[in-house]
């Protein structure tokens, strides 16, 4: 099972000015990178839902996610 941690901040993959241009909310964006051996995935959407999925399917131990308002 996964753990969510919630974190203050995380990087925007998303800007707000791309909102219009996906009226559906489709829009999901991944950043993946590797440093000393450990990879991390970085994910934004316009529709929560759709990144939790994808990042949970990988099967990590946990996922940091920022709580928006």
């Amino acid at each position: 099972m996964t753990n969510y941690e919630f974190v203050d901040s995380l990087p925007d993959l998303v800007q707000p000015e791309e909102y219009a241009d996906h009226p559906t909310g489709g829009l999901v964006r991944l950043r993946i990178s590797v440093e000393n051996g450990e990879i991390s995935i970085l994910g934004d959407a316009l529709r929560p839902e759709l990144i939790e999925q994808l990042l949970e399917a990988l099967g990590p131990d946990a996922i940091q996610q920022m709580l928006c308002g």
